[in-house]
């Protein structure tokens, strides 16, 4: 059985074809790009998946911020704590563990048991936690967000705890002198502070990471501190399409 799964996210679109298990196609656009090109408006925004080059699946879920307002006509539509958590076990084979979510406008942190969610805890009011921090801060230190993933010794303390005043502050201390490397590890301390207090109440032994901060080796390093395994999902970036297609093929 081949299955579609599409992850409508507020920044990038995430699609992937799974056949009995196994990915067999992956492609990611920015949101905008999707919209402009591969959608219609009539009435209803429709999608033309022939577009996107996919012609032959049995079944189609989707998620993300898109998911009911986009005419994917048979897609059935899931929640994105479900498909993330899908995403996670296919990934891990894991049935307990924590999963941390950063996209790049909200955070998700899951506990799961037994192969179920027992616990929740979402951040969807403030840009400070989230990816969109990090491209932003990056882009006043005028290098790429990979560059800056890399940096977490001797941070420098970032005191705001608004996403557009750290900006501010983050300038003040370039014109203070302070080296790149420390302000990179700074950047990166401070989103993993603001993640801290939102962890406390989730005790386990493996926390997953998914979204594409699971890249940034800075906060990864900062999160040992906390957890006795930390585990990098191999398409962190695709998690929420994958547990689509997961969802699809052991149940929809």
């Amino acid at each position: 059985m081949k299955v579609l799964g599409i992850d409508l996210g507020s920044r990038e679109v995430k699609i992937v074809l799974m056949e009995d298990h196994t990915i067999i196609q992956q492609q990611k656009m920015s949101t905008m790009n999707f919209y402009k090109n591969y959608c219609i408006y009539d009435k209803t925004l429709k999608v033309d998946i022939e577009k996107l080059g996919i012609k032959d699946y049995e079944k189609g879920i989707s998620t993300g911020y898109g998911r009911n307002n986009t005419d994917l006509n048979t897609f059935k539509a899931i929640n994105e704590i479900k498909a993330h958590v899908y995403g996670a076990k296919y990934q891990t084979q894991l049935e307990e563990f924590i999963l941390l979510d950063i996209g790049g406008q909200d955070i998700k942190i899951m506990k799961v048991e037994k192969g179920v969610m027992t616990d929740l805890e979402l951040n969807e009011k403030c840009a400070a936690s989230c990816g969109r921090y990090l491209e932003n801060m990056a882009s006043v230190l005028e290098i790429s967000v990979e560059e800056l993933s890399h940096y977490y010794k001797e941070p420098i303390t970032l005191n705001s705890t608004c996403a557009v005043f750290s900006e501010s502050e983050l300038i003040g201390k370039i014109a203070e002198g302070v080296s790149l490397e420390k302000l990179c590890a700074g950047v990166n301390y401070s989103l993993y502070q603001r993640l801290r207090p939102m962890l406390t109440k989730f005790k386990g032994n493996d926390l997953v990471i998914s979204g594409g901060v699971a890249y940034n080796k800075g906060v990864l390093e900062y999160l040992k501190q906390d957890y006795n395994k930390i585990i990098q999902l191999k398409e962190p970036q695709y998690n929420g399409a994958i547990g689509c297609c997961y969802y699809g093929i052991k149940y929809a």
